[in-house]
Protein backbone atom coordinates (compact mmCIF):
# COMPACT_ATOMS: atom_id res chain seq x y z
CA UNK A 1 0.00 0.00 0.00
CA UNK A 2 1.42 3.07 -1.07
CA UNK A 3 2.26 5.69 1.42
CA UNK A 4 1.20 9.04 1.51
CA UNK A 5 1.68 12.42 3.69
CA UNK A 6 -1.93 13.17 3.52
CA UNK A 7 -3.14 10.00 4.72
CA UNK A 8 -3.51 8.18 8.30
CA UNK A 9 -1.54 4.64 7.92
CA UNK A 10 -3.05 2.43 10.63
CA UNK A 11 -6.41 3.18 9.34
CA UNK A 12 -5.39 2.45 6.06
CA UNK A 13 -3.95 -0.43 7.44
CA UNK A 14 -7.34 -1.29 9.26
CA UNK A 15 -9.51 -1.07 6.39
CA UNK A 16 -6.75 -3.42 4.32
CA UNK A 17 -7.69 -6.19 6.96
CA UNK A 18 -11.26 -5.04 6.35
CA UNK A 19 -10.68 -5.90 2.71
CA UNK A 20 -8.88 -9.05 3.26
CA UNK A 21 -11.94 -10.68 5.55
CA UNK A 22 -14.73 -8.87 2.89
CA UNK A 23 -12.68 -10.78 0.06
CA UNK A 24 -13.08 -14.54 1.66
CA UNK A 25 -16.38 -16.70 0.97
CA UNK A 26 -15.52 -18.21 4.52
CA UNK A 27 -14.22 -16.84 8.31
CA UNK A 28 -10.41 -15.88 7.92
CA UNK A 29 -7.87 -16.96 10.51
CA UNK A 30 -5.06 -15.28 12.00
CA UNK A 31 -2.44 -16.73 10.24
CA UNK A 32 -3.90 -16.42 6.84
CA UNK A 33 -4.89 -12.27 7.77
CA UNK A 34 -0.88 -11.93 8.90
CA UNK A 35 0.27 -13.36 5.56
CA UNK A 36 -2.10 -11.59 3.28
CA UNK A 37 -1.33 -8.34 5.46
CA UNK A 38 1.86 -8.61 6.04
CA UNK A 39 1.27 -6.81 9.69
CA UNK A 40 2.94 -8.07 12.64
CA UNK A 41 1.18 -10.23 15.34
CA UNK A 42 2.05 -7.90 17.82
CA UNK A 43 0.22 -5.17 15.67
CA UNK A 44 -2.31 -7.45 13.71
CA UNK A 45 -3.65 -8.55 17.29
CA UNK A 46 -4.22 -4.50 18.23
CA UNK A 47 -6.10 -3.84 15.12
CA UNK A 48 -8.12 -6.98 15.34
CA UNK A 49 -9.44 -6.19 18.87
CA UNK A 50 -9.84 -3.03 17.87
CA UNK A 51 -11.96 -3.67 14.95
CA UNK A 52 -14.21 -6.41 16.92
CA UNK A 53 -14.43 -4.03 19.93
CA UNK A 54 -15.89 -1.61 17.37
CA UNK A 55 -18.36 -4.84 15.72
CA UNK A 56 -16.29 -3.82 12.08
CA UNK A 57 -15.10 -7.49 12.32
CA UNK A 58 -16.85 -10.83 14.05
CA UNK A 59 -14.66 -13.00 15.53
CA UNK A 60 -16.35 -16.86 16.01
CA UNK A 61 -15.43 -19.35 18.66
CA UNK A 62 -12.62 -20.89 16.52
CA UNK A 63 -11.09 -17.45 16.19
CA UNK A 64 -11.88 -17.10 12.66
CA UNK A 65 -12.89 -13.69 11.52
CA UNK A 66 -15.83 -12.66 9.32
CA UNK A 67 -17.17 -8.92 8.50
CA UNK A 68 -18.90 -7.19 11.85
CA UNK A 69 -22.56 -6.35 11.83
CA UNK A 70 -21.53 -2.96 11.79
CA UNK A 71 -20.62 -2.69 8.50
CA UNK A 72 -24.32 -4.24 7.55
CA UNK A 73 -25.12 -0.80 9.12
CA UNK A 74 -23.09 0.97 6.71
CA UNK A 75 -24.06 -1.35 3.71
CA UNK A 76 -27.60 -0.61 4.12
CA UNK A 77 -27.00 3.02 4.88
CA UNK A 78 -24.70 3.44 1.41
CA UNK A 79 -27.55 1.59 -0.26
CA UNK A 80 -30.70 4.10 0.92
CA UNK A 81 -28.32 6.60 -0.76
CA UNK A 82 -27.81 4.67 -3.93
CA UNK A 83 -30.07 7.42 -5.81
CA UNK A 84 -28.25 7.64 -8.81
CA UNK A 85 -30.31 10.42 -10.34
CA UNK A 86 -29.92 12.81 -7.22
CA UNK A 87 -26.15 11.78 -6.54
CA UNK A 88 -25.19 12.15 -9.84
CA UNK A 89 -27.16 14.52 -11.59
CA UNK A 90 -24.59 17.29 -11.33
CA UNK A 91 -22.41 15.77 -13.41
CA UNK A 92 -25.37 15.07 -16.48
CA UNK A 93 -25.81 18.73 -16.10
CA UNK A 94 -21.84 19.63 -16.51
CA UNK A 95 -21.99 17.30 -19.49
CA UNK A 96 -24.91 18.85 -21.43
CA UNK A 97 -23.20 21.98 -20.72
CA UNK A 98 -20.25 20.89 -22.49
CA UNK A 99 -21.77 19.34 -25.17
CA UNK A 100 -24.53 21.84 -25.83
CA UNK A 101 -26.75 18.49 -26.71
CA UNK A 102 -28.93 16.46 -24.61
CA UNK A 103 -27.76 14.29 -22.30
CA UNK A 104 -30.00 10.73 -21.14
CA UNK A 105 -29.18 8.13 -18.75
CA UNK A 106 -30.12 4.41 -19.16
CA UNK A 107 -30.39 1.64 -16.62
CA UNK A 108 -31.46 -1.68 -17.34
CA UNK A 109 -34.67 -2.68 -16.05
CA UNK A 110 -36.04 -5.95 -16.54
CA UNK A 111 -35.14 -7.34 -19.48
CA UNK A 112 -33.18 -4.24 -21.44
CA UNK A 113 -32.07 -0.58 -21.27
CA UNK A 114 -34.44 1.85 -19.99
CA UNK A 115 -34.04 5.68 -20.35
CA UNK A 116 -34.76 6.80 -16.91
CA UNK A 117 -33.74 10.56 -17.05
CA UNK A 118 -33.17 13.24 -19.96
CA UNK A 119 -31.45 16.37 -19.77
CA UNK A 120 -32.47 18.67 -22.52
CA UNK A 121 -30.02 21.49 -23.72
CA UNK A 122 -31.69 21.89 -27.13
CA UNK A 123 -35.56 21.21 -26.53
CA UNK A 124 -36.24 21.88 -29.99
CA UNK A 125 -34.95 18.64 -31.40
CA UNK A 126 -36.61 14.97 -31.36
CA UNK A 127 -34.05 12.53 -29.53
CA UNK A 128 -36.92 9.54 -30.60
CA UNK A 129 -36.81 8.79 -27.16
CA UNK A 130 -38.52 9.93 -23.75
CA UNK A 131 -38.73 8.82 -20.03
CA UNK A 132 -39.61 5.29 -19.62
CA UNK A 133 -37.60 3.95 -23.60
CA UNK A 134 -36.89 0.81 -24.18
CA UNK A 135 -33.42 1.44 -26.09
CA UNK A 136 -32.66 -1.27 -28.93
CA UNK A 137 -29.23 -2.85 -29.35
CA UNK A 138 -27.37 -0.46 -31.74
CA UNK A 139 -28.25 2.67 -29.63
CA UNK A 140 -25.46 3.76 -28.58
CA UNK A 141 -26.82 3.19 -25.01
CA UNK A 142 -27.45 -0.57 -26.29
CA UNK A 143 -24.24 -1.00 -27.19
CA UNK A 144 -22.45 0.19 -24.39
CA UNK A 145 -24.48 -2.18 -22.07
CA UNK A 146 -23.58 -5.11 -24.20
CA UNK A 147 -20.15 -3.80 -24.17
CA UNK A 148 -19.90 -3.94 -20.62
CA UNK A 149 -22.31 -6.29 -19.15
CA UNK A 150 -21.62 -9.77 -18.03
CA UNK A 151 -25.00 -11.29 -16.94
CA UNK A 152 -26.84 -14.20 -18.86
CA UNK A 153 -30.36 -11.68 -19.17
CA UNK A 154 -28.07 -9.09 -21.15
CA UNK A 155 -26.38 -11.93 -23.19
CA UNK A 156 -30.24 -13.54 -23.91
CA UNK A 157 -31.39 -9.43 -24.96
CA UNK A 158 -28.66 -9.50 -26.87
CA UNK A 159 -29.49 -12.60 -28.87
CA UNK A 160 -33.47 -11.48 -29.12
CA UNK A 161 -31.90 -8.18 -30.64
CA UNK A 162 -29.81 -9.88 -33.53
CA UNK A 163 -32.59 -11.91 -34.85
CA UNK A 164 -34.67 -8.71 -35.39
CA UNK A 165 -32.15 -6.56 -37.10
CA UNK A 166 -31.45 -7.58 -41.17
CA UNK A 167 -28.09 -8.74 -42.21
CA UNK A 168 -26.78 -8.57 -38.48
CA UNK A 169 -22.85 -9.31 -38.89
CA UNK A 170 -22.16 -10.99 -35.02
CA UNK A 171 -18.16 -10.99 -36.00
CA UNK A 172 -18.51 -7.04 -37.07
CA UNK A 173 -20.58 -6.63 -33.69
CA UNK A 174 -18.16 -7.96 -31.16
CA UNK A 175 -15.05 -6.43 -32.96
CA UNK A 176 -16.76 -2.74 -32.22
CA UNK A 177 -17.89 -3.97 -28.47
CA UNK A 178 -14.09 -4.49 -28.22
CA UNK A 179 -13.46 -0.91 -29.43
CA UNK A 180 -16.10 0.14 -26.71
CA UNK A 181 -14.12 -1.42 -24.16
CA UNK A 182 -11.30 -0.33 -25.34
CA UNK A 183 -11.83 3.79 -25.79
CA UNK A 184 -14.66 4.08 -23.33
CA UNK A 185 -17.22 5.19 -25.62
CA UNK A 186 -19.56 3.74 -27.90
CA UNK A 187 -21.16 5.63 -31.04
CA UNK A 188 -24.96 5.05 -32.65
CA UNK A 189 -26.23 6.95 -36.35
CA UNK A 190 -29.43 7.39 -36.14
CA UNK A 191 -30.53 4.42 -33.93
CA UNK A 192 -34.32 5.72 -33.55
CA UNK A 193 -35.10 8.85 -35.69
CA UNK A 194 -33.46 10.74 -38.58
CA UNK A 195 -30.83 12.98 -38.17
CA UNK A 196 -30.14 11.96 -34.89
CA UNK A 197 -27.27 10.04 -33.69
CA UNK A 198 -25.67 9.86 -30.67
CA UNK A 199 -22.64 8.57 -28.39
CA UNK A 200 -22.42 6.39 -25.18
CA UNK A 201 -20.19 6.63 -22.02
CA UNK A 202 -20.57 3.82 -19.19
CA UNK A 203 -20.87 4.04 -15.66
CA UNK A 204 -19.29 1.58 -13.65
CA UNK A 205 -18.72 0.36 -9.83
CA UNK A 206 -15.69 -1.39 -8.22
CA UNK A 207 -16.30 -4.53 -10.13
CA UNK A 208 -15.89 -2.71 -12.95
CA UNK A 209 -19.57 -4.00 -13.89
CA UNK A 210 -22.11 -1.22 -15.81
CA UNK A 211 -24.52 0.72 -13.08
CA UNK A 212 -25.48 3.00 -16.15
CA UNK A 213 -25.11 4.52 -19.46
CA UNK A 214 -24.75 8.14 -20.25
CA UNK A 215 -25.87 8.80 -24.11
CA UNK A 216 -24.78 12.54 -25.72
CA UNK A 217 -27.68 13.20 -28.49
CA UNK A 218 -27.83 15.28 -30.65
CA UNK A 219 -27.97 16.21 -35.27
CA UNK A 220 -25.79 13.81 -36.80
CA UNK A 221 -23.35 16.42 -38.47
CA UNK A 222 -22.69 17.75 -34.37
CA UNK A 223 -21.37 14.33 -33.01
CA UNK A 224 -17.94 13.47 -33.69
CA UNK A 225 -17.22 9.76 -34.22
CA UNK A 226 -13.64 9.82 -32.91
CA UNK A 227 -13.19 8.87 -29.65
CA UNK A 228 -10.16 11.16 -28.98
CA UNK A 229 -12.20 14.20 -29.84
CA UNK A 230 -11.71 16.66 -26.73
CA UNK A 231 -15.49 16.84 -26.28
CA UNK A 232 -15.95 13.21 -25.82
CA UNK A 233 -12.92 12.65 -23.79
CA UNK A 234 -14.39 15.07 -21.58
CA UNK A 235 -17.37 13.52 -21.22
CA UNK A 236 -15.84 10.09 -20.66
CA UNK A 237 -13.23 11.70 -18.31
CA UNK A 238 -16.90 13.03 -16.12
CA UNK A 239 -18.15 9.52 -16.29
CA UNK A 240 -15.12 8.04 -15.05
CA UNK A 241 -15.06 10.59 -12.23
CA UNK A 242 -18.86 9.36 -11.27
CA UNK A 243 -17.65 5.98 -11.85
CA UNK A 244 -15.60 6.03 -8.81
CA UNK A 245 -18.04 7.06 -6.47
CA UNK A 246 -18.70 3.44 -6.50
CA UNK A 247 -15.35 2.55 -6.52
CA UNK A 248 -14.15 2.14 -9.82
CA UNK A 249 -10.96 2.09 -10.74
CA UNK A 250 -8.19 1.90 -13.74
Amino acid sequence: MTKSPSTIGSLSQGIKIIDVVAQSDVPVKFTELQQKTGISKSNLYKYLNTLTQLDLLYRDRQGSYSLGYKLLEYGNAAMRNHDITSKLSPYFKEISNITQMSTSLSIWLNDCPVITNIWNTNYGINIGAQIGTKLPLLSAAGKVFAAYSKNEEVAQWIKLEQERIPNFSEEQFHKELQEIRSSHVAFAKEPLVNHVSSFGVPILNYKNEIIAAVAVIGFTENIPNDPKVEMIQKVIDICKEMSRIYGYHE
